[in-house]
């Protein structure tokens, strides 16, 4: 899956699965037994979590590459 600016953190969640690392960056936690992340990561692209977050879109783009590729063992 090639992650871009307008990838929804929902297609990453899918494909990836729940990855502690990626959650991280975006500063979503669960909360009792529901899950908070699926809810906001639905309507969140990657460019909004990066202007959320006032990070570089470049920068954060490497970071979800770099955890995604930890996560697939490399």
């Amino acid at each position: 899956m090639q992650i871009a600016k307008d990838t929804r953190v929902s297609d990453i969640l899918h494909e990836y699965g729940d990855i502690a690392e990626v959650m991280e960056v975006f500063d979503i936690e669960r909360v009792g037994r529901y899950s908070l992340r699926m809810f906001l990561a639905k309507a969140l692209t990657v460019e909004w979590a990066a202007r959320v977050h006032r990070v570089p879109l470049d920068e954060f783009l490497e970071i979800l590459k770099q955890a995604v590729e930890k996560k697939q063992g490399g």
